[in-house]
């Protein structure tokens, strides 16, 4: 018979999150490490790796690593699969999580009819070329060994458009904010990457599924939250913690036989 208490247990297994010292990425990482697994962290910024790295180890005792990684390089992409598979063991779970505002976040909010080529192309480059490469990298290692869950992070704008009303008046941070066109277009990419690799690897026993957050409450201004939330069945933002628990489902052998599905965590919102 099988033992359920232990479809979540994630013990010996090696996990990558990408983006992981992000707004979610460090809950990420610490939901995949309290529940046994050994977790790399791979984010630009090496300061912020370590710290998320270290803070995880220490709540959960799991074996972490902090890895400093410009995703959009294949050859840094490649150098840090082979650090962890070194240094924790094969990778059994990739959490492709990683996404970016880019350098100019005037530009990234600027209006659709004047939205720049150079800014499309830097979104672009990280939320989906380098979501494709990830897994490349690591996909193939998971299809030698015949075992692997991969997890990629859309957004519920990957799947329905934003409501353009709620936005005026809204801000993130003492910014005007919207949802640019590029956002929501490289999110649906990953959607159908996601299809695209769960087909193409399910004969080699690996599962790619994707994960859909709604809104999270992480800066925005009262009018954002009031208006966002008036648009959710549940009445309310995520809070990041509430996103964890579908990365577990979609990461353990609860979820063996789940693969290119859509996980949508939203309250609801995406029901409308």
């Amino acid at each position: 018979m099988i033992d359920h208490r232990k479809a979540f247990d994630l013990t010996g297994k090696v996990a990558v999150v990408t983006g992981g010292a992000g707004i979610l990425g460090r809950h990420f990482v610490d939901g995949l490490a309290a529940h046994g697994a050994a977790v790399a962290v791979l984010d630009r910024d090496g300061d912020a790796v370590a710290a998320v790295a270290t803070d995880a180890a220490g709540r959960c005792g799991a074996r972490t690593l902090g890895i400093a990684c410009d995703l959009v390089d294949s050859d840094a992409v490649r150098a840090a699969v082979e650090r962890v598979e070194a240094e924790l063991g094969a990778i059994d779970v990739l959490h492709n999580n990683a996404a970016t505002k880019g350098s100019d976040l005037a530009a990234f909010f600027a209006p659709a009819e004047e939205y720049a080529a150079a800014t499309w192309r830097e979104i672009m480059a990280v939320n989906l070329d380098a979501m494709f490469f990830v897994a490349q990298e690591i996909g193939r290692r998971m299809v030698a060994r015949r075992r692997g869950s991969i997890i990629q992070t859309a957004s519920i704008y990957g799947i329905v458009a934003p409501d353009q009303r709620i936005y005026e008046g809204s801000e993130y941070l003492g910014r005007a904010i919207n949802t640019p066109p590029v956002y929501t277009a490289s999110k649906a990419g990953v959607v159908g990457l996601t299809r695209y690799l769960a087909t193409l690897w399910a004969p080699a026993n690996v599962r790619v599924n994707t994960l859909v957050p709604g809104g999270v409450a992480s800066g925005q201004n009262d009018t954002f939250m009031r208006r966002y939330s008036a648009r959710v069945p549940l009445g309310r933002m995520a809070q990041p913690e509430e996103m964890v628990g579908a990365l577990v489902f979609l990461a353990a052998d609860a979820s063996s036989y789940v693969t290119g599905h859509t996980l949508v965590v939203d309250g609801g919102l995406s029901v409308w």
